[in-house]
């Protein structure tokens, strides 16, 4: 289907008037707030961290690092647009593996000790940058994300290489695998990888970074391991027994990296895998049936509910991590609920529901949370699809108190500077605006470096636009 786009829409009464047509509850300012005066611009402080304003850039990876985990230039040019940006929040920067079979991509970041002069020289570029762009340093909090891809490892090229937390009744099957897999982690090697995140954390520390990220998000192996619920043993079955991977990696970064924030960027809820109809359109797998082991969902595959992701925040609070980056789903199997997006990646479908209620489903369970854990700091996600309705929303979320930052993710790859302007009062460049072409997806998927090859001039200018337009091409036809 055909879903207006917002750039179509003239006026910000437009826009609401459509929202309402359409039974999309989203949050919108009509009206934005002066210079200085806006809850986008107000500072927040956590845990010792005075972060200067309310704006955060989401971990992106860039499919682009040097084969033995270091930063390439490409990755230092993506990280200095990050400091350009003006975001005082950078959550994560991008996904960095605790171990090379990990990566979900030959080109990914590696933490390790080879790699530590590298992430020094990283994250100094982003903090240069930054003092450039906006004259200080004061009130930047920098992140580093830490990951193990579990099903989607891909550390030596294109194909496959996955471990899991479970045999999955519906992923095995969707990405080749039998059930019995033979990749399933065992106990003892569990205890192995914890080992791994708390040596990561702790390079992460040396290398400066505020705060480290343990991701449990988009299908990656923490994050499968909140669904475990089949899995038997002491990491599986029960909530306290499918959390307590997550429990120990932290207890033991605490120990080990004392002083270091941690914070968690989490998959709100799951639905099941989708696929395109005969028509493209995408269509979910098994909607309707009884499906136990969707973190966060409601039992019939589409749909959330927030109960057990609640207890785990909980368990998180107790343990002192009071940062959380809201996400949703997989960019593997239902992109639609993780991504919003008007076109699709070259191997995903078509949207099957207009992409803003994507965008309003992720703002408002994002809000239910926020107003469950008042005391915690949470980062909303899924804003990039507002395109130029971005400022009006995000300051309506800030100011209603539904989150405590907005963060970007692919518009800060066609336009870092967005939330500078927004935050100046300045216009909106529109020829730079993410459109959601998800060119950045399909290159990567493709054997590509990442980047917004339809709006970066530096993009469009490199080799691999060609390819990209035939591979387009052939999906659509």
């Amino acid at each position: 289907m055909n879903y207006r786009k917002p750039a179509s829409f003239k006026t910000s009464a437009d826009f609401q008037a459509y929202l309402v047509k359409n039974g999309i509850e989203m949050p919108f300012d009509a009206d934005l707030a002066e210079p200085g005066k806006s809850p986008l611009a107000q500072p927040l402080a956590v845990q010792g961290l005075n972060i200067g304003n309310r704006f955060a850039v989401l971990p992106m990876e860039g499919w682009d690092a040097q084969p033995d985990g270091n930063p390439s230039e490409l990755t230092l040019r993506r990280w200095r647009n990050f400091g350009a940006s003006g975001a005082k929040l950078v959550w994560g920067g991008e996904a960095a593996a605790v171990r090379p079979d990990g990566r979900a991509n030959p080109n990914q970041l590696v933490v390790a000790p080879e790699t530590l002069a590298g992430l020094i020289y990283l994250r100094d570029t982003l903090v240069k940058s930054h003092c450039e762009a906006t004259g200080s340093s004061d009130g930047l909090v920098i992140g580093l994300q830490l990951t193990h891809s579990g099903r989607f490892c891909r550390p030596n090229g294109k194909a496959l290489e996955p471990r899991l937390a479970y045999d999955h009744s519906l992923l095995n099957p969707r990405f080749g695998l039998p059930i019995p897999s033979g990749k399933v982690f065992s106990d003892d090697e569990l205890e192995e990888l914890v080992q791994d995140y708390i040596r990561a954390a702790v390079l992460a520390q040396e290398a400066g970074f505020d705060f480290v990220d343990v991701k449990h998000c988009h299908g990656y192996l923490l994050h499968e391991f909140l669904s475990a619920v089949e899995r038997p043993g002491r990491y599986g079955g029960s909530l306290e027994n499918r959390t307590r991977l997550a429990r120990e990696i932290i207890t033991g970064i605490q120990a080990a990296a004392p002083g270091l924030g941690i914070g968690v960027r989490l998959s709100l809820y799951d639905f099941v895998p989708f696929r395109p109809g005969d028509d493209r359109v995408g269509q979910a797998v098994a909607a309707g049936a009884d499906v136990p082991f969707l973190f966060g969902g409601d039992g019939t595959g589409v749909g959330y509910n927030l109960d057990e992701p609640a207890r785990f925040l909980s368990m998180l609070s107790e343990l002192g991590v009071k940062m959380i980056c809201a996400t949703a789903g997989s960019p593997y199997y239902n992109p639609h609920i993780q991504r919003p997006a008007y076109f699709p990646p070259s191997d995903a479908y078509l949207p099957p529901e207009d992409p803003l209620l994507g965008v309003a489903r992720q703002i408002a369970a994002t809000a239910e949370l926020k107003a469950r854990f008042p005391g915690m700091i949470i980062v909303g996600s899924g804003y990039s699809c507002l395109q130029e309705w971005l400022p009006h929303v995000a300051q309506a979320v800030i100011r209603g108190g539904q989150a405590d930052f907005v963060g970007l993710g692919r518009m800060v790859l066609s336009y870092p500077e967005m939330p500078a302007d927004i935050l100046a009062g300045r216009a909106l460049q529109s020829k730079r605006i993410c459109r959601t072409f998800s060119d950045c997806t399909t290159a990567p998927r493709n054997g590509m470096v990442s980047g917004c090859y339809p709006i970066d001039p530096f993009y469009r200018e490199r080799p691999e636009v060609e390819k990209l337009a035939e591979i387009k091409r052939g999906a659509v036809a």
